[in-house]
C-alpha cells in the first residue's frame, strides 16, 4: 500500500493565482485544460472580478472549442458580467457568427439583452454585419425590440452609419 500525502490547502494568494490562471486559459482558448479542470470539479460558471464567466472570456476571444467544452459541462450562456453583457452580445460585437451559432444552439436566448437593452441583433446591425443579421432574424430575433434609449436595430444601424444593415432592416419593415 502506498501512502499518499494529504494535499495542503491553498492559501488566499495561491487560490487567487490559480483562479487567474484558469481565466487566462479561457481567454487563450485552452479547451483541453479547461475540460480537465472541469472534470476535476472546477465550477463551470466561475466568475472573475469583473463578473466574466469562463464562457464569456472564451467566447469573446473567439475560441469555439473552449466554448464547446464549457457548454458541454453545463456553462450557462445567459450569465451576464458586471456590465450586464452576455456572451452572445460579445460575439456579435466581435462579428463572430460561428460563435453566435454555437451559443444559440446550446441555449443562448436569441433576444437576450444586455443591461442597456441591446441584443445581438442590434450589435450586428450597428456594425453592418449582414450575414449575422440574416442568421439572427432567421432564428426569430425581434427586429422591433427596443434598447434602454428606445432604439431598435434599425435605428442603431442608422445611428452608426451601417448602410447594408439599414437597407436589410428597412426591407424587412417595408
Amino acid at each position: 500500500m502506498t501512502d499518499h500525502p494529504t494535499p495542503t490547502p491553498m492559501n488566499d494568494d495561491e487560490a487567487a493565482a490559480f483562479a487567474e490562471e484558469v481565466f487566462d486559459r479561457a481567454r487563450k482558448g485552452d479547451a483541453d485544460m479547461l475540460g480537465r479542470l472541469l472534470e476535476k470539479g472546477l465550477p463551470v460558471n466561475l466568475r472573475n472580478g469583473n463578473g466574466d464567466t469562463l464562457l464569456m472570456l472564451a467566447s469573446y476571444h473567439g475560441h469555439l472549442e473552449a466554448v464547446r467544452v464549457l457548454l458541454e459541462h453545463g456553462a450557462d450562456p445567459q450569465i451576464a458580467n458586471d456590465k450586464g453583457q452576455l456572451p452572445i452580445a460579445g460575439a456579435a460585437f466581435k462579428g463572430n457568427q460561428a460563435m453566435i451559432e454555437l451559443l444559440v444552439e446550446k441555449g443562448a436566448l436569441i433576444d437576450g439583452a444586455s443591461a442597456d437593452g441591446r441584443t445581438a441583433l442590434m450589435l450586428a446591425a450597428m456594425f453592418n454585419r449582414t450575414s449575422i443579421v440574416t442568421y439572427l432574424l432567421g432564428k426569430g430575433a425581434n427586429p422591433n425590440h427596443r434598447d434602454a434609449q428606445g432604439a431598435t436595430a434599425l435605428v442603431a444601424a442608422q445611428t452608426m452609419g451601417a448602410p447594408d444593415t439599414v437597407a436589410q432592416l428597412q426591407a424587412l419593415a417595408g
